[in-house]
């Protein structure tokens, strides 16, 4: 079933009645709380008799006793002609005050039970209420999908933007109590339209029997002395201008019927299941009796307005990721195919970029949804544009779209897969690599090997572009453009060089802002935070697209900065190489969240080499609490390239930085690798491992690898491995 599309739409066109159900529910559990802190409970045990004996003589007229539930009693009478009901102190029968719902929780409460429109009111609001039973199902269903899996549904970091963040993560925390709380509500709206009965009992024919005898006075009934107020809901007086009327008492446990002169029990009526279970439901739903439960109830009401702006939020995102293409024609006209399985729509930008490159190369192009793949006779290439999700899991409009692929027969035409993904996930790009696999094992031949996109890469989709465009044979410009944010403006304050060895000359910037005070944000010119370990955006002069490095400090440092090696023909790097002290730069932040680092007492193991040092320098420099953290680095000469190493050092001596292990490749006895130094030092880093440590990444592609075959040599005799590290939120890399 395709849930995305049903929560989207259910969102959007009952948020707003929710938003109405969310708010008076919020303030509706006000009131539980309210009653319960002002109740002047009975005491324990206290008889049904001896309450009601205490009531008559402070009360006149007294015609029905009420036990709510926060314990309070309330008294309703008839005496001058006026009706009244009070609250009373039990151990005196004194009145305390009146007892009568303000004219705001009326209003308030109708308005959440029926819009104020009756019964038509209530049925769109048991319909609001199936609608929320259905967001959270569907919810749950996709949030445990895009983590990867039910494992992962209680502890797996969320991740993606600001909007997606907090409708995850709250909507992890009140699933529960959102679901308890529609399931909870349609149940009371099926009794209120008698679709169920909540007691299905009838009250029987009694009457008390004609006599001369004088009724009995309350402390003299054996039934009203044997049951306890703690177990009363209601006792209602016989009417004195009615001889045949009768005691009638509801518990818990039952309802009574006494004779009003001789005090016998006319008839006993053992509570039935279904009372039970809906005096049960409507608790839930309301929080009578349970205040602490009504503040949570009260916390989800509040949730609601932010699970719908958040939601619509992301909607909004979602729409405006997917182009526009103004030349996409006929599937049946077309030589080359584009087909596109994405989640969040970024995917469609760089199909965007390659249908347009195709289309001034004079292709006839094609670009569609990959659901609606199928190659006509007019075709001579297609290409996969395809995002993972979750647990190597396809974007949800596209979860037959392989079904659909395998039982196609065939064809000679080229079929290119090129994934999407993050490879913070388990599953990187498993979706694109059973695509791959599927059309492999079919038959269908290939232009492109499979090739996968970290995180949105720009870079790396050009370097695919450029392979295609020589496989191909013909010179396609891939004009892809991300969607930058809005800049801010950053001053070089000093800069740091280092000799131009063989892996390039490098640089280390420290970067200031000018102003990021209230008024400076209030304004849009802040300087937004961030943390080590997160992505700054440059975008060079001349160049549409972004290049991202990560951080080396955190806001609270005051100053923002960043190692950048320079690349040949590197347009960012040589700009950012040649910029002096005093010069200015436009740039804006990228959270990184799946590699920072959380606040913590675990240890730290840091694995990098080259200038992947920088965000583990910038987590070091931020251990100012001085948990365990040890950090194994990897370059090709000390003289050269060993970024950040004198504050490395002085870090290591203020106890910022447990340990420092280096291997230098270049050099003799430099210790070769990085992965070298991890297998001299496996007893310890088995030790960290087995006391909960995370490990935090960062360089090169082969680096990665190298360093990720080591550690699951290192780490088997513990029965893990890398896989099921990444699976707990416990190892992340930032590789280029």
């Amino acid at each position: 079933m395709q849930w995305r599309p049903i929560h989207r739409w259910l969102g959007l066109w009952a948020g707003a009645l929710a938003l109405v159900i969310g708010v008076t529910g919020l303030i509706l559990a006000f009131f539980p709380v309210r009653d319960t802190w002002r109740a002047v409970p009975a005491e324990p045990g206290l008889p049904v008799a001896i309450l009601a004996q205490r009531a008559a003589e402070r009360i006149p007229g007294i015609e029905e006793i009420r036990r709510l539930p926060s314990g309070e009693i309330v008294v309703y009478s008839f005496d001058g002609g006026q009706a009244r009901a009070s609250r009373i102190d039990p151990a005196s029968g004194q009145a305390l005050g009146d007892y009568q719902a303000s004219a705001v929780e009326r209003w308030v409460r109708n308005l959440h039970r029926s819009f104020m429109l009756d019964d038509p009111g209530r049925l769109v609001a048991a319909g609001v209420a199936l609608a929320m039973l259905l967001l959270t199902f569907s919810g749950i269903l996709m949030l445990a999908r895009r983590l990867g899996g039910w494992r992962h549904l209680a502890s797996g970091r969320i991740r993606g933007t600001p909007a997606q963040r907090i409708h995850g993560i709250s909507g992890r925390i009140l699933a529960l109590v959102l679901a308890l709380s529609s399931l909870t509500a349609l149940y009371m709206s099926a009794t209120t339209f008698s679709l169920i009965q909540a007691d299905p009992a009838t009250d029987p024919d009694v009457m008390s029997a004609p006599g001369d005898q004088p009724d009995r006075t309350v402390e003299n009934l054996p039934l009203l002395r044997a049951l306890s107020t703690d177990g009363l809901r209601k006792l209602s007086f016989p009417a004195a201008d009615d001889p045949e009327d009768v005691w009638h008492v509801v518990t818990d446990a039952g309802d009574g019927w006494i004779d009003r002169r001789s005090g016998h029990v006319l008839s006993w009526q053992p509570a039935s299941t279904a009372r039970a279970f809906y005096d049960w439901v409507y608790s839930l739903h309301t929080g009578q009796g349970l205040w602490a439960w009504a503040l949570i109830l009260g916390l989800a009401g509040l949730c609601l307005p932010v699970f719908w702006v958040s939601g619509f939020l992301i909607w909004r995102q979602g729409r405006a990721r997917v182009p526009r293409l103004s030349d996409n024609s006929p599937a049946r006209l077309a030589d080359t195919l584009i087909f596109v399985a994405s989640e969040g729509g970024t995917t469609w930008g760089f199909a965007k970029a390659l249908h347009d490159a195709l289309a001034r190369n004079g292709h006839r192009v094609h670009t569609a949804p990959l659901e609606q793949f199928q190659v006509p006779e007019s075709a001579r290439q297609v290409f996969i544009l395809a995002a993972t999700y979750g647990d190597g899991q396809a974007p949800a409009h596209a979860a037959r779209a392989l079904d659909r692929i395998v039982g196609q027969q065939a064809g000679g035409v080229p079929v290119s897969v090129l994934g999407f993904g993050d490879r913070q996930f388990p599953a990187f790009c498993g979706y694109a690599e059973a695509l791959d696999r599927a059309l492999r094992t079919a038959g269908w031949p290939l232009t492109m090997p499979l090739e996968c996109i970290h995180q949105q890469s720009a870079q790396q989709f050009a370097r695919w572009g450029a392979a295609l465009s020589e496989a191909l044979g013909e010179t396609l410009t891939l004009e892809y453009a991300p969607r930058v944010p809005e800049t801010f403006a950053l001053e070089l304050a000093e800069r740091q060089d280092y000799a131009d060895g063989p892996a390039g000359p490098a640089v280390i910037l420290r970067l200031r802002w000018r102003d990021s005070g209230p008024m400076a944000r209030l304004l849009g010119r802040g300087m937004p935070r961030f943390r080590a370990g997160d992505l700054v955006g440059i975008v060079p002069p001349g160049s549409p697209v972004p290049r991202y490095y990560s951080l080396a400090s955190g806001f609270r440092d005051g100053f923002l900065e960043i190692c950048v090696r320079r690349m040949p023909d590197g347009v960012c790097s040589g700009f950012l190489h040649g910029l002096k002290p005093g010069d200015h730069i436009q740039a804006f932040i990228k959270p990184n969240p799946g590699f920072t680092l959380e606040t913590s007492r675990r240890p730290v193991v840091l694995i990098g080499a080259g200038t992947g040092v920088a965000p583990l320098a910038g987590f070091i420099r931020g251990n100012v609490r001085k948990a365990p953290m040890f950090l194994y680095f990897g370059a090709r000469n000390p003289d050269e390239d060993f970024y950040f190493g004198a504050v490395i050092r002085r870090w290591l001596e203020e106890g910022r930085l447990t340990s420092l292990r280096t291997a230098f490749s270049r050099i003799k006895d430099g210790g070769g690798y990085v992965q070298d130094a991890l297998r001299r030092d496996a007893d310890r880093l088995r030790t960290l491992v087995s006391k909960g440590a995370v490990l935090r990444i960062c360089g090169s592609r082969p680096m990665a690898a190298g360093v990720a075959e080591a550690l699951n040599e290192i780490l088997g005799p513990l029965g893990l491995d890398v896989r099921r590290l990444r699976e707990r939120g416990r190892y992340a890399e930032d590789i280029f």
